[in-house]
C-alpha cells in the first residue's frame, strides 16, 4: 500500500476550511460536541507553547542550556492528543512533548532544568500536580516499553476495562518515526497486543529521524507497522488539532474500556532542527520546508476560528499570554542556580541504601579535607 492510498483522517484543510476526509466521517459526531471554549483552548495551547519553545531555543543559543529539542510544527498533534487524555491516564513522553507536558501540569521550567543539566529528571512524576506524566526519555524508544509494561500492570490490577469510565485508566506513549525503527517499540507492541494492555501508541511522524528521511526508514506507511501486530491503527493529519483530538479521544476511550492497544500515526513535520545541535539545512531543502510551513497547524486553526467569528481581542490576548509565558521562562531560567553536589546521591535507589550513604559521607570528608572545606 502506498502513502497516497492510506486513509488519512483530516477535518481541516491547509487553509483552515472545514473539509472532512472520508476517513474522518466516524469522528464528526465527537468533533461537533467540542465547545467554542475548547476550540479556543486548543489554539491558546498551541500558541503559548510555541512562544515557550522559541524562547527555550534562544536560551540555548545564548549559552543558558546545554540542549533544546524544538517542537515547532508539531503543536497540533500534541495539543489534540494531550487534551484527549483523561486525568487518570498516564503519559509517557519522549523528549519533545512540550505541549503535552504543559497541558498535564508540568512546569516548562522543569524541562529547562533537565536541559540545563541541573536536574536528573526535571520533575517528580508521582506528584499529582504533574498529571501522571512520566519523565522525558532521551534513550530512543525505551519509553514505549515502559508504557506497555505499565499498561499491562493496569490490566493485572483491574484498573482498566471495568466499565467505569470515570475510574478506568489507559496509557498514551509518544515516539517519533526514527524510534519506530527501534526494537524496543516492536517488542512493546508484541506485549501490548498479547496482553491486550490499554496502550495508545502515538507516533509523531515528522518526516526526519535527525537527517534520515522517513522514505529511507520504511517502504510502507508507518501506520502499517503497528497494524502488523493486530493493533487497530489510524493515520491522522498531525497538523489538524481537531483530527488529532478526535482520533486520540476515541483510541483512549476504546483502550480504557478494555479494547486493547490502539495506534496512531500523526503525519506532521518538524519545522525546526532535530535539536539545537542539528543543522537541517545540510539534509533538506528550503522548498520542502516552505511547503510544510504553509500547512502550519497554528495558522490553520487561527483561520478556522476567524471564520467562526473569533474576535481580534481573543487573538491579541493569546499572543500576550504567549509573550508573558516566554518572558517568565527566561526570567526563571537565568535565576536557576547550580544544584548541591549531594543531589547526585538522591534517588539512586527508591529506598535508603547503606552504600550510597557511605559514598555521600566519603564525599563530605573529602571536601572537608581541603582548605576552606571545598575542593
Amino acid at each position: 500500500m502506498t502513502t497516497s492510498e492510506t486513509p488519512l483522517v483530516r477535518v481541516l484543510d491547509a487553509t483552515g476550511r472545514f473539509a472532512p476526509s472520508d476517513a474522518a466521517e466516524r469522528y464528526l459526531p465527537l468533533i461537533e460536541k467540542i465547545s467554542d471554549a475548547e476550540l479556543e483552548q486548543f489554539y491558546r495551547d498551541m500558541v503559548v507553547i510555541r512562544a515557550i519553545d522559541t524562547q527555550a531555543t534562544n536560551l540555548q543559543r545564548q549559552g543558558q542550556l546545554a540542549l533544546w529539542p524544538p517542537s515547532r510544527g508539531q503543536e497540533a498533534a500534541q495539543v489534540g492528543s494531550g487534551r484527549a487524555a483523561r486525568a487518570q491516564d498516564t503519559i509517557f513522553p519522549s523528549y519533545r512533548e512540550h505541549a503535552v507536558t504543559r497541558i498535564r501540569g508540568v512546569d516548562p521550567v522543569d524541562i529547562i532544568k533537565l536541559m540545563r543539566g541541573v536536574s536528573h529528571g526535571g520533575w517528580d512524576p508521582t506528584d499529582p500536580k504533574n498529571g501522571n506524566t512520566r519523565l522525558y526519555t532521551l534513550v530512543l524508544g525505551s519509553q514505549v516499553l515502559h508504557a506497555a509494561g505499565y499498561a499491562m500492570g493496569l490490566s493485572f490490577d483491574d484498573r482498566t476495562g471495568t466499565g467505569d469510565p470515570e475510574r478506568d485508566e489507559a496509557v498514551i506513549v509518544y515516539y517519533g518515526d526514527g524510534a519506530s525503527s527501534q526494537g524496543d517499540v516492536h517488542e512493546a507492541m508484541v506485549f501490548a497486543a498479547s496482553y491486550q494492555a490499554p496502550t495508545v501508541f502515538f507516533l509523531q511522524n515528522n518526516h526526519w529521524a535527525i537527517s534520515v528521511p522517513v522514505s529511507t526508514q520504511s517502504r510502507v506507511p508507518l501506520v502499517e507497522r503497528s497494524a502488523g501486530y493486530g493493533i487497530p491503527s489510524v493515520r491522522v493529519d498531525g497538523n489538524d488539532v481537531l483530527a488529532s483530538y478526535a482520533v486520540s479521544r476515541v483510541a483512549l476511550d476504546e483502550a480504557r474500556a478494555g479494547g486493547g492497544p490502539r495506534a496512531i500515526e500523526a503525519v506532521t513535520y518538524r519545522l525546526g532542527a532535530h535539536t539545537t545541535s542539528d543543522d537541517p539545512t545540510k539534509y533538506r531543502g528550503s522548498e520542502e520546508e516552505q511547503s510544510w510551513a504553509e500547512r502550519d497547524p497554528i495558522m490553520r486553526m487561527r483561520a478556522f476560528l476567524e471564520n467562526r467569528g473569533a474576535s481580534a481581542e481573543f487573538f491579541a490576548d493569546v499572543d500576550a499570554e504567549g509573550a508573558d509565558a516566554a518572558e517568565d521562562l527566561r526570567a526563571r531560567t537565568v535565576e536557576l542556580g547550580a544544584p548541591s553536589a549531594d543531589k547526585i546521591f538522591d534517588h539512586v535507589y527508591s529506598e535508603p541504601h547503606p552504600l550510597i550513604a557511605e559514598q555521600k559521607a566519603w564525599r563530605a570528608r573529602y571536601e572537608a579535607s581541603f582548605e576552606g572545606g571545598q575542593s
